[in-house]
């Protein structure tokens, strides 16, 4: 114990890293456990919650005492420092408790962490999770039994490509040597982070378009690897959102879809790699006429808050750590805390769209949503030479890098029926976007005003 003589100032408030508290007793030794698992901390002894000064006796013996309660009912044992100090005649301990390196600590077998100005009892998941950051680890690191040959041709040349169009990493040559490198096989196994970036696994996207919320227009469920789930995905959301074109007449049209593609892929990756791949539960993607909501399990990081990710200088932390790493030599993400900073400036072209966050009982919801009263005049709606839904955008794209494609093609690429293509065809036609030159057989198609 120490004593000083210099003035003391009693802190404002309870926080994250203060607690007050009348007297020694075991809601102190929680504390001394909460603040070990997270940043540290101090418990003020002599004061109530109201901060009134109410005085505590101490002597010698007590702090031993207290000591050695906080040792023995600690595990690993925790030793805070005791300082006192005199204010008003009155004597308060001050009880200092460094960030514990080795997480996490117990009290009597029961795990607890500091959040805001109360200690919460973490769960068995969160006991885990902490344990494998505390050691530099992630579940993504673990081996499994599948092996290289087994993985997804698709995705091993998607992965190259793009590493290839980053410049973020220089390939071997070799794609095992390079898992090696970048720890994607340890041991000789291969990893979990390789078996759901390239391979067969049980996780899942499930995405669906929703007219309301128990009405669903057409959903899909995707398992492939997720280096591929996730264009899978964009895909999927591209044909289920407007897109508007306004064509002037030149070589040159504006286009103008109803949410940034950049924000919905940020979010979509964000589930992707910060999922909890400990619970089976699937990242769901619910599209309704004026909102994009995205659900995975995984509570935000230690020391992350909901509020945090709505400021500019939130500290980037990462629950897979290898499935961050590929995904960031891909080019696909930042690993500097940068993506909802990004997300604000792409909807600043966006001013009729918001974005939420909600973090409830392990389960983060991310959504977009649009207030209608807020769209801008210039953005085009129902102009009579715009596209009039997302897939005929897609058609006109496909017609452009394929101007001989068959309907019966057209159908199979974007999984409708040859009575859907031909409706759609025909509306295309009637408002003079598109038109047939030559036979159905021998012709092809061309874009108008192009």
């Amino acid at each position: 114990m120490t004593s000083t003589s210099q003035p003391y100032k009693l802190p404002e408030r309870e926080t994250d890293t203060v607690e007050f508290k009348t007297s020694f007793c075991k809601e102190v030794i929680e504390t001394v456990v909460a603040f070990s698992n997270a940043h540290g901390g101090k418990i003020v002894l002599g004061c109530n919650d109201k901060k009134e000064m109410k005085g505590i006796n101490v002597s010698d013996e007590s702090i031993q005492k207290w000591t050695n309660e906080i040792k023995q009912n600690t595990q690993p044992a925790v030793f805070p420092s005791f300082d006192l100090h005199t204010i008003d005649g009155k004597t308060i301990i001050e009880i200092q408790v460094d960030e514990f390196p080795l997480k996490p600590v117990a009290f009597k077998n029961r795990y607890f962490c500091r959040k805001k100005n109360s200690n919460h009892l973490l769960s068995t998941d969160e006991i885990a999770e902490m344990r494998f950051n505390s050691l530099n680890y992630s579940f993504d690191a673990f081996e499994v039994e599948a092996k290289f040959e087994e993985l997804d041709m698709a995705a091993l040349k998607l992965f190259t490509k793009r590493l290839t169009e980053s410049g973020r990493y220089i390939s071997s040559g070799n794609l095992q040597e390079d898992f090696i490198k970048l720890g994607l096989i340890n041991k000789g196994k291969l990893t979990r982070a390789a078996q759901l970036l390239f391979g067969m696994h049980h996780t899942a996207i499930h995405i669906g378009r929703f007219k309301t919320r128990d009405v669903i227009i057409d959903d899909m469920m995707i398992r492939t690897p997720l280096l591929l789930a996730v264009e899978e995905g964009m895909n999927f959301v591209k044909r289920n959102i407007m897109l508007s074109f306004d064509f002037t007449g030149e070589l040159k049209r504006d286009e103008r879809w109803q949410f940034p593609l950049q924000a919905v892929r940020e979010l979509l990756l964000n589930a992707v790699v910060h999922k909890d791949y400990t619970n089976p539960t699937d990242v769901i993607i619910k599209i309704f006429d004026n909102s994009i909501e995205i659900t995975n399990p995984g509570r935000l990081m230690r020391g992350l808050t909901i509020e945090d990710l709505h400021t500019d200088h939130y500290k980037a932390q990462h629950r897979n750590k290898l499935l961050t790493e590929v995904f960031y030599l891909t080019g696909d993400i930042e690993k500097y805390g940068t993506g909802f900073i990004r997300i604000r400036k792409w909807l600043q072209d966006y001013p009729e769209v918001k974005y939420n966050f909600t973090d409830c009982d392990g389960i983060l919801q991310m959504e977009l949503l649009i207030n209608k009263d807020n769209v801008p005049d210039n953005v085009p709606n129902n102009a009579p030479n715009n596209v009039p839904n997302s897939r005929h955008a897609i058609i006109i794209d496909i017609i452009r890098n394929n101007a001989e494609i068959s309907m019966l093609d057209l159908s199979k690429t974007l999984k409708v029926n040859h009575k859907t293509i031909k409706r759609d065809i025909q509306i295309l036609k009637s408002k003079g976007l598109i038109e047939r030159v030559g036979s159905n057989k021998g012709g092809y198609w061309k874009i108008k005003n192009e």
